[in-house]
């Protein structure tokens, strides 16, 4: 099957290379192409793209805006966010909107054609120095916190816990798994259960969290000490 992609990026030359990029999959196909968010509606309504490649800085509207007005538009389409941001307060407000993937600018080839592949089949895709950042913060706060309780403060844990409070043990088994970048199939895969059942226990977690996607809920989970996080 084909992947239909749109591609957009308000500098020619980085457009250009990106296509020529996503041109060395067979299975990917480049349906159109911009270079400010505010066509992205109207690309998205004529060409009917499966994933949009979208800059998060543009000059009119940027990636982030456009990206929360395709969602609510066309839920169905996949929006992986480019960016040369590694901040982690650029990365959480982007996925925020409903992104499924952030790739930084210096990404590789490899890089991208699997960020593409690993959405289109309902996984979430972060950059590794991106993941990297989120958990470096997180292992800051938990120091921070360290500290406070030694010196004689409030009683304050950031080790590891998985959410039982709010998340039955299985779906903190899947919360785990959707960090790890796995898709619904993979993880059925790996619990021995059904896509449809992952499905409904992923859809139960973002109800839970209070999240409008599994990305958003994974940034949250790493913020909040939920999952594990391996750092290559």
């Amino acid at each position: 099957m084909t992947t239909k992609i749109l591609v957009i990026d308000d500098h020619q030359l980085y457009r250009e290379g990106i296509k020529k990029i996503l041109e060395f999959e067979k299975s990917f196909e480049v349906v159109g192409e911009g270079s400010d968010g505010d066509q992205v509606i109207e690309l998205v309504r004529n060409h009917k793209p499966d994933v949009v490649i979208m800059d998060i800085n543009m000059p009119n509207m940027n990636g982030v805006e456009a990206t929360r007005q395709l969602v609510r538009t066309f839920p169905d389409t996949k929006v992986i966010i480019l960016s040369i941001h590694d901040d982690e307060n650029y990365v959480t407000h982007a996925l925020k909107t409903g992104a499924s993937g952030y790739l930084l600018k210096e990404m590789d080839v490899d890089a991208l054609i699997e960020a593409v592949k690993v959405v289109i089949d309902g996984g979430s895709y972060i950059h590794p120095k991106v993941t990297h950042n989120l958990v470096k913060e997180f292992r800051r706060l938990a120091e921070t916190a360290n500290k406070y309780q030694a010196s004689g403060g409030a009683n304050v844990n950031y080790e590891v816990r998985r959410p039982y409070h709010l998340l039955t043990r299985r779906e903190c088994e899947v919360l785990q798994l959707l960090a790890e970048g796995k898709s619904n199939r993979k993880i059925g895969e790996r619990l021995f259960i059904s896509e449809k059942t992952v499905k409904n226990h992923v859809s139960n977690i973002l109800q839970k969290m209070n999240c409008e996607d599994r990305t958003q809920a994974v940034v949250e989970a790493i913020k909040k000490g939920w999952v594990e996080v391996k750092i290559s």
